[in-house]
């Protein structure tokens, strides 16, 4: 008796296609072997690059690389456009993939990146803006001496810079302990954190607000360090006014230290902008922005570092501890971030400014 066979129930149509079958699968066969030597050696390639052994590749290797690439991407291109089998098309996808990042992709990853960004990128874009540093540093020493000869000729003055927030008790007239009972220290750190948080928001605000308004070549970033540092000079002078000027310069400068100095930065950044897009040079504008741009972003990046460190410290040391403590605190980020940032990791000659 005959045995019957899948053929035997098939309809004609479906017979009909089994040659086309065979003839795509030839076609991809033929295909794969007329190009999977230079597959197998992309692969191997790879293979050696994706375990970090680049120095144990034959320069014919590494040369050839790019060229292995394209290839490999051509023929992925084709087995899209005729249809080869679904093995074919994954492995190639793959292989152009893991091609393209070694060709293409980023050199590292984000720790070494972060690692060498700490690691002197940060102090080389802060010293090749040092013009840009020493105008916005005038500018808010000028502030600070402004908002205080306005408040000691005038005291309205101190209620149209101070915002309401920080006037409170803190105003005019006000006696002399109850100024000191605004710089107390704090029993413990219960709800510090979120006081932190707060003005991290509050400084990261006026930073960015600084860096940004630097396209309008870099005069507002001059009138908001003008505004802001009046507010502290008109509360210098209030402190003063009751013999509390150490007192409150400790307060002040365990994280102000830090702060201002990142506020500095912000608006010099913003300036840098507003600078190069004003004076080109031999560039064109957009040239010019972009370059200063980049830099001043790497500055803007160190700047909120920053500021989440001023915050804690604002949030944490100045609440809990002593006028000494404070200062001593203060004095030493201060020489810290001078240190970090133009002693350490040295432009090199003939940076641009």
């Amino acid at each position: 008796m005959k045995v019957p066979t899948l053929a035997m129930f098939s309809k004609p149509s479906e017979m009909a296609t089994a040659p086309s079958i065979e003839k795509a699968a030839l076609r991809s066969d033929r295909f794969r072997l007329e190009r999977e030597a230079d597959w197998q050696r992309l692969d191997a390639i790879l293979l050696k690059l994706e375990k970090g052994r680049l120095r144990k590749l034959p320069d014919e290797d590494v040369l050839a690389l790019p060229a292995l690439y394209r290839m490999a991407a051509s023929s992925l291109s084709v087995a899209r456009e005729t249809s080869l089998d679904a093995a074919t098309l994954t492995y190639l996808e793959t292989l152009v993939q893991r091609a393209w990042f070694q060709v293409y992709g980023p050199r590292q990853g984000l720790f070494a990146w972060f690692r060498k960004f700490l690691g002197g990128q940060l102090s080389r874009s802060i010293q090749a803006i040092w013009l840009d540093i020493c105008i916005a540093l005038f500018v808010m020493v000028a502030g600070a001496i402004t908002g205080w000869l306005l408040v000691a000729q005038d005291t309205e003055w101190y209620y149209r810079l101070v915002p309401g927030q920080f006037a409170d008790t803190r105003v005019p007239g006000a006696s002399r302990e109850v100024l000191l009972e605004s710089l107390k220290v704090e029993d413990s750190a219960s709800g510090l954190s979120a006081f932190a948080a707060q003005l991290f928001t509050n400084n990261a605000g006026v930073s960015i607000l600084a860096f940004a308004l630097g396209f309008a070549f870099g005069i507002p970033s001059l009138m908001l360090l003008i505004h802001n540092m009046a507010v502290l000079g008109a509360m210098l002078w209030l402190y003063n006014s009751q013999g509390l000027t150490w007192e409150f310069a400790a307060w002040l400068s365990v994280h102000g230290t830090t702060e201002l100095f990142a506020i500095l930065l912000a608006g010099a950044a913003g300036m840098h902008i507003g600078r190069k897009m004003a004076f080109p040079g031999q560039r064109s504008i957009i040239a010019a922005a972009a370059e200063s741009g980049q830099r001043a972003a790497q500055v803007m990046i160190g700047v909120v570092l920053m500021l989440v460190f001023a915050a804690l410290l604002e949030a944490f040391p100045r609440q809990l501890a002593g006028t000494e403590a404070r200062a001593i605190i203060g004095i030493f980020m201060l020489l810290f971030w001078m240190a970090y940032f133009f002693g350490f990791g040295r432009s090199k000659k003939g940076a641009a400014q």
